[in-house]
């Protein structure tokens, strides 16, 4: 009986060690299927030798999208975001191709190395306005074992040589910035040629703590070019280039039955939310406004004043929604008194004259919005669509939006608007500035 057991144990122990031996074996297998698996992806993503950099928009192959620019969203795990233009009616299968540049701290067209490819997660952004594209956001997950430097978008997961990279931004946080407030001022397009107002706008945002201004170029006349130059090699403003119109029929305006395209309002939302994510590491607080608006405060002599009593009300909050109010560019001052004779040569409109606001035209007006960059994830032009934490509405009296623009009321007479002389406020420091900028654009003699 005693010899019957041992002869057993014996034969278990057997047993087992020729199980351990196969599960090690067939793991090794596996593992060497997946390496060779891996090095076959990246042997083919290495050529061409020098990738091709993509352009600020550029088609996702294999497809009629386009991807914008790419940042590392820390507040979804590392994902890394693609901000996006997708034709909603045309959805299909996308896939992300993830690449470490063979020299991480170079900024040259290098190998790229250790690239993977995994199936991505569209976010089709809810506000479109009935336009068959609309902005959106590509996720992508980066595997724990590679930092992504480089992601490319295509609809064909195979062909991957002839991709086209954009460069991963946001890659770190930080928790001090380069500006406390940065405007996102939208496009400008056309043949806009209204330096007048963009030079004074830009300078009353700087007495009330405008650090740095972003501005997306489609097109514009040749003073408006001026200013964006002088603005530009002065540090104040980024220009960003946006050749929408060599890849959509982007639309003037907002609405289809009025100004049909393939895309709202020259891919308004997605220039907002790119300037958003652009700036997010860069800048405490980010304004979102058009060229003809200024975001004023007028309970605070700045900006900085105005978001420090707002932070200590409402601490958690990171968007705060600005009524806007009309002020009507058909109707002047009376008095004359920054009619300037040497503006007059300038073109554009004098926003000094115009002090004359609409009343409020609803219980609430459209907004724009004061934003913590970090506290957001998706924006429309009005209101926030993804957000971290409560909104606020600022009463007007508080902060109000100054949109000098073509009257909404224009049957009012002038004795039934409200007369506001805020901008005079600055009158001392923002008469010479002006003439510093245009001269220094060589707008003025």
């Amino acid at each position: 009986m005693l010899m019957w057991n041992a002869g057993e144990n014996m034969k278990r122990r057997y047993f087992g060690l020729l199980a351990g031996i196969c599960t090690f074996t067939a793991f090794l297998l596996v593992r060497w299927q997946w390496r060779m698996i891996t090095l076959d992806q990246h042997r083919q993503l290495v050529q061409p030798e020098q990738p091709e950099t993509a352009d600020i928009i550029t088609h996702i192959h294999n497809s009629k999208h386009l991807m914008v620019s790419a940042f590392k969203d820390h507040r979804r795990d590392g994902a890394i975001r693609v901000i996006s233009i997708i034709k909603r009616q045309e959805l299909q299968k996308l896939y992300c191709v993830l690449c470490v540049h063979a020299n991480a701290s170079s900024r040259g067209n290098e190998t790229l190395r250790q690239c993977v490819s995994s199936e991505a997660h569209i976010e089709l952004h809810s506000d479109h306005f009935g336009y068959p594209y609309c902005a959106s956001d590509i996720l992508c997950t980066s595997p724990s074992s590679i930092e992504a430097t480089h992601v490319s978008i295509s609809a064909d997961p195979n062909a991957v040589q002839s991709l086209k990279y954009l460069p991963i931004q946001n890659k770190e946080v930080r928790k001090s910035f380069k500006y406390n407030f940065t405007v996102c001022l939208s496009n400008v397009f056309g043949e806009n040629n209204n330096a007048l107002q963009f030079v004074q706008t830009m300078e009353v945002y700087k007495l009330i703590g405008i650090q740095r201004a972003v501005i997306h170029n489609i097109s514009c006349g040749p003073e408006v070019d001026k200013v964006l130059r002088h603005y530009s090699k002065e540090g104040t403003l980024e220009v960003v280039p946006w050749p929408i119109h060599k890849f959509l029929k982007a639309a003037p305006g907002w609405l289809p039955r009025l100004d049909p395209g393939d895309l709202h309002y020259n891919g308004q939302l997605t220039i907002l939310n790119e300037c958003i994510y652009r700036y997010m590491y860069q800048s405490r607080y980010v304004l979102l406004n058009d060229i003809d608006e200024i975001i004023m405060p007028y309970k605070h002599a700045s900006l900085g004043d105005l978001m420090d009593t707002l932070h200590k009300q409402h601490s958690d909050a990171g968007v705060f929604k600005i009524e806007t109010h009309v002020y009507p560019k058909t109707e002047f001052d009376n008095s004359g008194r920054f009619n300037l004779s040497e503006w007059r040569r300038v073109p554009g409109i004098n926003i000094l004259e115009h002090i004359y606001r609409e009343p409020n035209r609803y219980s609430f007006n459209p907004t724009k919005m004061i934003i913590d960059p970090r506290r957001v994830e998706q924006t429309s032009v009005h209101t926030m669509l993804k957000h971290f934490g409560p909104l606020v509405n600022v009463p007007y009296h508080i902060c109000r939006v100054m949109h000098i623009r073509p009257p909404e009321l224009p049957l009012l007479r002038k004795d039934q608007l409200y007369e506001d002389k805020k901008l005079w406020e600055f009158e001392k420091k923002l008469i010479p500035n002006i003439n510093h900028a245009l001269h220094e654009a060589g707008l003025l003699l």
